[in-house]
């Protein structure tokens, strides 16, 4: 009788040890499908910063189960600050559980105060699984008005332009990127590789982020809240 619970025993213990792997794969492959249908749309405006959005792309476009499209309200050619001109299809509406990507620039300045512009952002960002912004995108999303309560930051060269933008957002004085549910805001310009790395390690892990990094030569800052710039601007 007693060998006989010892048998059973052993063999409980054996089916939940291959229940435990079990499950522990077929984690990984619901995280690899999810990752397939993970559609990012980079909304793009005329006088966008280039490495706001060249900078993520780099480093995003290097994950096998990501897609990116060009994306503009209106379609056509837009013209970055520096000159740099992409193609965009027109977006009538946000598919869901898809990704935005948002850059900044001198663009923004104006877009803020466009009421049809930050009407179809918010239906995007509404729509949207997870929103990165880089730099000043930032202030476009808390004219939304659904980062506030959130925690977020911005370019810290324009940041009390960009708290006016959105006043009951928590904004980090002192942040590389902050993240607060599904939105991911970057600091200024090149702060958006380190954000876009962090997002990548988030979601596909950490090994894949390093390899990223070391592939291009990248030295990846992997802490959001170590902001250097940011006592340059006297915060």
């Amino acid at each position: 009788m007693i060998y006989k619970f010892s048998f059973l025993t052993q063999n409980t213990l054996l089916n939940l040890y291959f229940l435990k792997i079990e499950l522990k794969y077929q984690k990984h492959f619901r995280s690899l499908l999810k990752g397939e249908a993970m559609d990012i749309y980079a909304l793009i405006f005329d006088d966008y910063e280039t490495l706001d959005l060249m900078g993520p792309v780099e480093f995003l476009a290097r994950v096998p189960e990501m897609k990116i499209s060009y994306v503009s309200f209106d379609g056509g050619m837009k013209r970055s600050k520096q000159g740099f001109f992409i193609k965009t299809k027109k977006l009538s509406k946000m598919p869901k559980e898809s990704v935005l990507l948002l850059p900044g620039g001198q663009g923004t300045r104006t877009l803020v105060n466009d009421s049809e512009f930050i009407s179809k952002l918010k239906e995007c960002v509404l729509a949207s699984q997870f929103c990165l912004s880089v730099c000043t995108g930032s202030a476009l999303i808390a004219r939304t008005g659904e980062l506030d309560g959130l925690k977020a930051t911005s370019n810290k060269r324009s940041l009390e332009w960009v708290k006016s933008c959105g006043k009951a957002v928590k904004w980090q004085e002192r942040a590389r990127w902050v993240r607060a549910g599904k939105f991911y805001t970057a600091s200024g310009v090149a702060a958006g590789m380190d954000m876009a790395l962090g997002f990548i390690s988030d979601h596909f892990g950490k090994e894949l982020a390093q390899k990223i990094a070391n592939e291009t030569e990248y030295n990846w800052q992997k802490s959001s809240k170590i902001d250097k710039f940011a006592k340059i601007y006297g915060y």
